[in-house]
């Protein structure tokens, strides 16, 4: 079964970190770029970051820019998020996304999708 799977989503306080893995099964991560993506409740779902086959690029979107970090182990088939100085405008789910042929390109181009983590940041 080909497949994305998040974890370590949760609630946090601001100023707080959280850190999101991404692991595919069935498939090798190795010829995909990945993208996480999150969608707040009655918001659009937005493009977060998003990193190329190798780990050699990387984007953010500007909300999260310095506070955000990807990464990715491709021998542990795995893509990670690290979250810190959260904010409340962070809370929603977070997706990851794997693509094939092209990068950091809009959600219809995404071969994989993962069924989301809630990531929570209030006091």
């Amino acid at each position: 079964q080909l497949q994305l799977v998040e974890s370590g989503g949760g609630l946090v306080q601001p100023g707080g970190s959280l850190r999101l893995s991404c692991a595919a099964s069935g498939f090798s991560l190795d010829y995909y770029a990945v993208g996480w993506f999150r969608q707040a409740p009655g918001k659009e779902r937005e493009g977060v970051s998003c990193i190329s086959k190798t780990g050699g690029t990387t984007n953010y979107t500007d909300s999260v820019k310095g506070r955000f970090t990807i990464s990715r182990e491709n021998a542990k088939n795995m893509v990670y998020l690290q979250m810190n100085s959260l904010k409340p405008e962070d809370t929603a789910v977070y997706y990851c996304a794997a693509e094939m042929y092209y990068y950091c390109s809009g959600p219809d181009k995404y071969d994989f999708w993962g069924q989301g983590t809630q990531v929570t940041v209030s006091s």
